[in-house]
């Protein structure tokens, strides 16, 4: 088990990913806000230009369920908008303090799915003034790898990246060690831990549930793989695994038995296959309320963990590389450097104007 790219965490010194900066850097460098609305989560981050990434001036994460229901319904419930918007309201006043010169939020799979979506981010708009924009799900997976980009350095000559989310995973393949990581090709499987959550409820947390979970991301798998023929490529060496999701952030967590959760440590760390499949059958070995109870958890996951580790089991069968990178990044840090780099990019005289495009 080795960390590839450790950063710091907690509060405005926070650096993601890449420099700390220079000496020489304006006081007041221009601040940059991505806002992330996922399936479970909502998410934000504000940051300023610091060296080849960023720095991290505000963060914000709560579970809003967004997706509760959609499963069986189709569309957004009541209490799940009016979760989300609540969060989204709390982002809005602290973007209101920050007042960052570009903003940019995004929905991805509930809102892509539900027939109500649209609706929805209109009372979004009306009521908290952000203006969300659902991305495809290829966009998904180049901001995810956007983020990842410093943790392929030197990894081989592919990587396999995956996302698990809250309504689907991204799937991401990767040519690396040719000039800049690039997409060969991708997918998106209409799982992640909240459907397969509804889906299967308590029995989740049973060995034959579990198995069943597993099997049915497995499925979806194939046709990747056919295309791909990514088991060929890892038996050739050279490939990586790299998970970005709650659930990789979990398995390493275990593996480092810390009793609280620490980025640092976790983002950039390649956990052997043994490792990660010791984590795995410790997280197994617990039901709900140990689960609960355990630090690397607790109440909020607790429902969404074992589901995640399905997710994890099937992909990790499918394409049994040596090890796994995981990262404690995604779509937020795609966007801001994306924004950033966008802002560098352009002559001085347009920079002046704030875009909450």
């Amino acid at each position: 088990m080795t960390n590839r790219h450790a950063q710091s965490v907690d509060g405005s010194g926070d650096s993601r990913p890449g420099d700390q900066g220079s000496a020489g850097e304006r006081p007041f460098p221009p601040a940059f806000a991505a806002l992330d609305l996922g399936t479970n989560n909502c998410r934000m981050l504000v940051g300023t230009p610091s060296g080849s990434g960023f720095r991290v001036i505000d963060s914000y994460s709560r579970i809003v369920r967004l997706g509760e229901g959609l499963h069986g319904s189709g569309a957004l419930c009541p209490t799940a908008m009016d979760r989300a918007v609540a969060a989204l309201q709390d982002c809005a006043d602290r973007l209101a303090r920050s007042r960052p010169r570009m903003v940019r939020a995004i929905a991805t799979e509930a809102c892509r799915r539900a027939r109500n979506g649209p609706e929805f981010l209109d009372r979004v708009k009306r009521e908290t003034g952000l203006d969300v924009g659902v991305i495809s799900s290829r966009e998904e997976a180049e901001l995810a790898l956007e983020s990842c980009m410093p943790l392929l350095d030197g990894v081989g000559r592919r990587a396999l990246l995956f996302d698990i989310g809250g309504g689907s995973t991204e799937l991401a393949w990767v040519r690396v060690g040719c000039g800049p990581p690039a997409l060969i090709g991708y997918a998106s499987l209409p799982v992640g831990v909240v459907t397969l959550a509804e889906r299967f409820g308590v029995a989740a947390f049973t060995e034959e549930g579990f198995d069943a979970m597993v099997d049915d991301v497995t499925v979806r798998l194939v046709a990747f793989e056919s295309v791909h023929c990514i088991s060929r490529e890892i038996r050739d060496g050279g490939v990586r695994l790299l998970g970005t999701s709650g659930t990789v952030t979990t398995l390493a967590s275990v593996v480092l038995n810390l009793e609280r959760y620490r980025r640092d440590l976790v983002d950039g760390v390649a956990l052997t296959r043994q490792d990660a499949d010791d984590a795995l059958s410790s997280l197994r070995a617990l039901d709900r309320e140990g689960l609960t109870s355990h630090p690397c958890v607790g109440a909020d996951r607790a429902d969404f963990v074992m589901p995640g580790c399905a997710i994890y089991a099937a992909i990790a069968s499918m394409w049994p590389a040596p090890d796994v990178v995981v990262a404690d990044r995604g779509l937020r840090e795609g966007m801001l450097l994306r924004m950033i780099r966008a802002h560098r990019s352009r002559p001085a005289r347009g920079r002046s104007a704030p875009d909450r495009s």
